[in-house]
């Protein structure tokens, strides 16, 4: 029984397939298209239209802030004191550190007490002229006395405005030592600690305030020639979405020896602090604008680094799918600029492409 099951089953496949394939030759008999006879694919298309596109070129590019402030000491010591905390918001003249100002202060009175000395020489000397003008008018000294006095008056004068000159300077430098804020601004890192000692190089800490930045484009010398004021500037994104547009406002008159770059300059808003000082950024110089079809991502493929696309084109009394090769330029969106291969006005195939031969027949769909 089993044999005979087996039996009956086999012999009912294969006249199955038998029947398949004759109705398959009968239909492609009474049906017959171009491409071989396969039947017309229905498919999506779109026509390709010329569109601005700009001529860029993307640069690395690094913001800087004018409105940020290196903060180092004007003398050298130990620090004593740290009255701020990174990431404070502070006032123009607030104290930040504190450097050891007992030197100083030992150095500040001991001109103070000098001072202090020739004041009271000074006083003398003029006491002495006093009397020597009432004895030169009684005919009791010499005109050679009392200019004498007034010699001694006037040197012990002079020596008086040095000494104050040397407080002052002092009194100036005993400032120094505490060291404030040039600006109201947010603190940055404070590398340094209590205790440690600092120089006139050493950095102490930054204050920044939010506000506009600028973007430092090193543009490759060949390009210099087509750098001119406002040339359009836009700011990307790691996804090369454009965070912001802008304008070249500086053009180095220079080129970097090393590099052999041309330093270009671009002001950037950053009203919402999505940028920061020193950071990396994408910026896209805009040299112009040509106009080029353009062609969705997904109906381009690409074979050993050639990039293709189907066509519909008419032959006959329908159409059928051509394979043409491009040349791409940059991606604009979620589409490829085609600088060669297709023409304004072709059916651009945007679907079923992954089943397409070239010349298979088509049936185009808007």
């Amino acid at each position: 029984m089993r044999k005979r099951f087996s039996r009956f089953a086999a012999g009912t496949v294969i006249a199955s397939g038998i029947a398949l394939a004759l109705a398959c030759s009968g239909k492609g008999a009474q049906n017959p298209q171009a491409g071989g006879g396969f039947p017309a694919m229905p498919v999506k298309v779109m026509e390709a239209k010329a569109v601005p596109v700009n001529d860029a070129s993307d640069y690395v590019a690094t913001l800087k802030s004018r409105d940020s402030a290196v903060i180092m000491p004007q003398v050298e010591g130990q620090i004593t004191q740290i009255f701020v905390h990174s990431g404070e918001h502070v006032d123009g003249g607030s104290a930040l550190i504190e450097i050891d100002p007992l030197k100083q202060q030992a150095t500040v009175k001991s001109q103070e007490s000098a001072r202090a000395a020739q004041q009271a020489q000074l006083n003398w000397a003029k006491q002495q002229y006093q009397r020597a003008q009432g004895l030169s008018a009684a005919g009791v000294v010499s005109k050679q006395d009392l200019d004498q006095a007034k010699s001694t008056m006037d040197a012990a004068q002079a020596q008086m405005d040095a000494l104050d000159a040397q407080v002052r300077e002092q009194e100036v430098q005993l400032h120094y030592y505490k060291v404030v804020a040039p600006r109201a601004g947010i603190v940055g890192d404070i590398p340094v600690r209590v205790g440690d000692r600092v120089t006139t190089t050493t950095v102490l800490t930054t204050v920044d305030q939010p506000g506009s930045l600028e973007a430092y484009v090193y543009v490759p010398i060949e390009r210099s020639s087509q750098l001119k004021m406002g040339l359009p500037v836009q700011v990307l994104d790691s996804n090369g979405k454009v965070l912001t547009d802008t304008r070249v406002s500086f053009i180095s008159p220079q080129v970097d020896n090393t590099t052999q770059t041309v330093l270009v300059k671009a002001r950037i808003a950053n009203g919402n602090d999505a940028l920061r000082q020193s950071q990396f950024i994408r910026a896209r110089v805009v040299w112009g604008t040509h106009q080029n079809p353009e062609v969705p991502i997904l109906a381009v493929s690409r074979l050993a680094g050639q990039y293709f696309a189907f066509v519909a084109e008419p032959q006959g009394s329908g159409f059928v799918a051509k394979q043409k090769p491009l040349n791409i330029g940059q991606t604009v969106g979620n589409d490829f600029e085609v600088r060669d291969g297709i023409k304004p006005g072709d059916k651009v195939i945007i679907s079923g492409t992954q089943f397409l031969m070239d010349g298979a027949p088509v049936v185009p769909q808007s």
